[in-house]
């Protein structure tokens, strides 16, 4: 019976991926860091309450079996490109420090598809720095997902996240071979895939293309 750690547990993919965890029965234990008090409760919830900015508060508490990854924000939520790499480099890779310091066996993380150091795009290079920073780290397993457009219902509306999805559906049957990775995937579907990997208990560092994970997650 593991213990479960995660971040972004709020969030549309980590929202999802909670439920599954508290309803597994490979997790004895789920601990969550959030900003706020989510109202959640259940025997299995250890629900801590930090401040992201001060590393210090929670670095001892980062201990487990699985760490998931699923924070992530957009630069037009965030305020500025500052802000949302603070978001989605900074705190996953303070937390993926601590959580090999403290010998958590396993990192999965949400990444997207396209996520490249090197790449002009902003957001794509953010993905891929923190994608090459978890390689040189050595857990016994990382696990990178890098979904397509991702589909479910999100608590904050993202106008041109919604228009993409209604075009991306409706040419869905053109995604076919090589285009097959670019289909739109539901967002449960991904937190399945989150859950189903690590159960496989695999060693070393692996990527999964939006298409190999509508494969697992279904």
């Amino acid at each position: 019976m593991k213990t479960a750690l995660i971040i972004g547990s709020t969030g549309l993919i980590g929202s999802q991926l909670l439920n599954l965890l508290l309803d597994s029965n490979d997790y004895l234990k789920v601990i969550t860091f959030v900003k706020r008090d989510t109202g959640i409760k259940h025997p299995k919830l250890t629900q801590h309450i930090i401040d992201f900015d001060k590393p210090e508060s929670y670095k001892d508490l980062v201990v487990g079996d699985d760490f998931f990854c699923t924070i992530g924000t957009t630069i037009k939520k965030a305020g500025s490109k500052e802000a949302f790499r603070k978001v989605d480099f900074e705190y996953p890779r303070q937390f993926a420090a601590f959580a090999l310091k403290n010998q958590v066996k396993q990192f999965l993380i949400i990444s997207s598809l396209g996520a490249d150091a090197q790449s002009g795009n902003f957001y794509l290079k953010t993905k891929g720095e923190i994608q090459d920073f978890l390689k040189d780290c050595n857990f016994e397993s990382i696990s990178i997902l890098q979904p397509s457009l991702l589909l479910g219902n999100r608590t904050e509306f993202r106008f041109g996240e919604k228009v993409g999805a209604f075009f991306m559906k409706t040419l869905s049957f053109l995604f076919l071979g090589n285009l097959k990775k670019y289909k739109p995937i539901e967002s449960k579907t991904v937190s399945k895939a989150l859950l189903k990997i690590a159960q496989k208990n695999n060693t070393g560092f692996k990527i999964y293309e939006s298409d190999v994970i509508q494969e697992i997650g279904n």
